[in-house]
């Protein structure tokens, strides 16, 4: 009979045969969420230099397009690229759920939710522009709230209340408390303090 595998063998078999969703939320948790982070991070600054060329340099609405629109203005025009960033923020959200545990599980489930919604506004953009028909009467494809909030602000809003959950879970989830840190299966968690593991021992 061959002899039984060690458990290093075993462990080792385990991790290759992960799914890919079950590497992206533990082996590889950590650097997707730095990528992820990078994407929303670059968008979200597109969103602020927009607001600052409309409210401290005074440029007009339409030629506020932000950094790539001063290189593209055509692709900053398309609804296509902003529904195309809003569904992967809903999917990127999505695949990463799994890694949070606890309070940091439920603030990304927070922000999901909210840019899940954002999402639909920007489907509804999307579709007046493909059906060439403009809801509410309105001149330019238009969503629901934006009925309500001019765009620009709108859509600044809309980052801001998908950001700031986000942030918060990631705090919980690089500093989590003793039993979320025993039920993550990722690396994300920094090392707690030596002096506060030696005080909690004590």
């Amino acid at each position: 009979m061959p002899p039984p595998a060690s458990s290093a063998s075993m462990q080792h078999a385990g991790v290759h045969g992960d799914s890919f969703m079950e590497k992206l939320n533990s082996t590889w948790h950590e650097k997707a969420n730095w990528f992820f982070a990078a994407i929303v991070i670059g968008h979200w600054g597109e969103h602020l230099l927009q607001a600052y060329q409309i409210y401290v340099m005074g440029m007009p609405r339409p030629q506020a397009l932000g950094m790539l629109g001063m290189v593209w203005p055509w692709l900053v025009k398309s609804e296509s690229l902003h529904y195309g960033y809003a569904l992967v923020m809903l999917i990127g959200l999505w695949l990463l759920r799994k890694g949070f545990v606890g309070r940091s599980h439920t603030w990304w489930m927070i922000s999901f939710w909210i840019q899940f919604w954002h999402h639909i506004e920007h489907a509804l953009l999307q579709g007046q522009v493909l059906f060439q028909h403009n809801l509410f009467g309105k001149p330019v494809p238009t969503s629901i709230v934006q009925l309500i909030i001019p765009r620009v602000e709108l859509h600044l809003f809309y980052n801001s209340v998908v950001f700031v959950p986000m942030v918060i879970a990631m705090y919980y989830h690089l500093l989590p408390n003793k039993e979320e840190r025993s039920q993550m299966k990722c690396a994300c968690a920094l090392k707690p303090h030596k002096s506060n593991s030696a005080h909690a021992s004590a």
